[in-house]
């Protein structure tokens, strides 16, 4: 990448969106996701290769950094859970959803049929309406195929009209 300050910076709002996605809405864990994706791409771990655009290219390495950063946390959480289990303690524990504060009854349930949808459909869904890129680059942003993710695209809005007419029925 010529000059990494600034398409982190052109991109750092979006980015941050799709950090929230991956990471379930929870905005802690998003700000250290994207921390750490970005110190991989300044440390040289993650690399551009000129095979996608940079947009594509920073969100695949969010991604992966989500879920390496899932992953970590299950097995600290499974350790944890185990130690207190032995000592008879219960955990305290708890996962925390989508919390922001939202105004709009509107956006309030789009966004509850949004968390009823698979977790690959609301990324497909993400990337396309809000990140506004094609179902093409949203497959490779995902390291899925292109009729894999237009399925996905395909499926999740069909379940939201569906989510969305429940609500709207008295």
């Amino acid at each position: 990448m010529a000059d990494l300050d600034d398409e982190l910076a052109r991109h750092h709002g979006a980015s941050f969106g799709w950090a929230l996605v991956c990471c379930n809405g929870d905005r802690s864990v998003a700000e250290d996701v994207l921390q750490n994706a970005y110190l991989k791409l300044y440390d040289g771990r993650a690399r551009f290769a000129g095979q996608s655009s940079v947009r594509a290219f920073l969100f695949s390495v969010i991604r992966r950094t989500a879920s390496e950063d899932r992953r970590r946390r299950l097995v600290r959480a499974a350790l944890s859970l185990s130690v207190l289990r032995s000592e008879g303690a219960e955990s305290t524990e708890q996962v925390s959803g989508l919390t922001p504060i939202i105004y709009d009854e509107t956006c309030r349930q789009l966004n509850a049929a949004l968390l009823r949808l698979s977790s690959r459909q609301r990324q497909v869904i993400h990337l396309v309406f809000y990140q506004e890129l094609t179902i093409s680059a949203a497959a490779e942003i995902l390291g899925i195929s292109i009729g894999s993710a237009r399925t996905h695209y395909e499926r999740g809005k069909a379940q939201l009209r569906v989510y969305l007419e429940d609500i709207k029925k008295p």
